[in-house]
């Protein structure tokens, strides 16, 4: 019962200092402005933390501030914020975007170093090609100057001659006969060489030329009849040169020439 009667005591103790603080404030509000420190005047609806000295019946009240009290206080802090937001969202963008071309620099100089990885590649293949090449065509000229220093190692084989009338060049029966029997032995041969001289009669340009011609037509059989490759047959129109041989009459010598380089190959 007693403690009662104490909050009871309390409770309007409280109600009465909030009436006089209520009567206090109405009062502050009809008087003039009052001055401030530095002569400024301050305005007689100034918050609650405008005052110096606020009263005790506003200190006991303050908490129950109102809602409009609390946006006005608050609505600073929360515009600083949103701004905060926005300068961090645009931090992030530009961020996000720095890292976006950032990682397509990369990604191309990747592909950049990847394609001169493969052009390196592929020069050092044909460098290694061309210098096997090179190493066969080293070995090749090798073996020719080897051939081509022995050239003279050559030997008589075989000769044989032909006779043909005076003025003529068909070759006769016994013609194609003979060449048929010298030339049968050199198939699937190597390393031989076959000398065409042909002496015709008469003077000058003329037997040169007649000597040439009947000498063609001995190459022409052995080249249609028994594929004798042309590089290997030497070919001579001597002309008119029965004096210097011993002998008279117009014919066609044919040598075949052997080198012991066949037997090594």
């Amino acid at each position: 019962m007693k403690n009662r009667i104490f909050m009871t005591l309390i409770m309007s103790a409280a109600v009465a200092l909030a009436a006089s603080a209520q009567q206090s404030s109405s009062g502050s509000g009809a008087a003039p402005a009052a001055t401030g420190p530095g002569g400024s005047q301050r305005s007689s609806n100034a918050d609650f933390w405008d005052g110096d000295e606020p009263s005790l019946g506003s200190l006991i009240l303050h908490p129950f501030a109102t809602k409009e009290y609390v946006r006005r206080h608050v609505q600073p802090i929360r515009d600083r914020v949103n701004e905060l937001d926005e300068i961090t969202a645009a931090n992030t963008k530009m961020i996000r975007d720095v890292d976006a071309r950032a990682q397509k620099a990369l990604q191309l100089a990747s592909a950049k170093a990847s394609l001169a990885d493969e052009h390196a590649q592929d020069a050092s293949n044909k460098a290694q090609m061309a210098q096997q090449s090179a190493s066969a065509l080293n070995t090749r000229i090798a073996s020719d100057e080897t051939m081509v220093g022995n050239i003279d190692q050559y030997k008589s084989g075989a000769q044989t001659e032909i006779r043909f009338r005076p003025g003529q060049t068909v070759l006769s029966k016994e013609a194609k006969d003979a060449l048929d029997e010298m030339a049968g032995q050199l198939k699937n041969q190597r390393g031989y060489i076959i000398e065409v001289q042909g002496f015709s009669s008469g003077q000058g340009q003329a037997a040169i030329a007649n000597s040439r011609k009947m000498a063609d037509s001995v190459v022409r059989y052995l080249v249609l009849n028994y594929e004798v490759p042309a590089y290997r047959i030497y070919v001579l129109g001597m002309g008119n040169s029965s004096e210097t041989h011993g002998a008279k009459g117009t014919r066609v010598e044919v040598s075949l020439l052997k080198s012991d380089l066949a037997k090594s190959q």
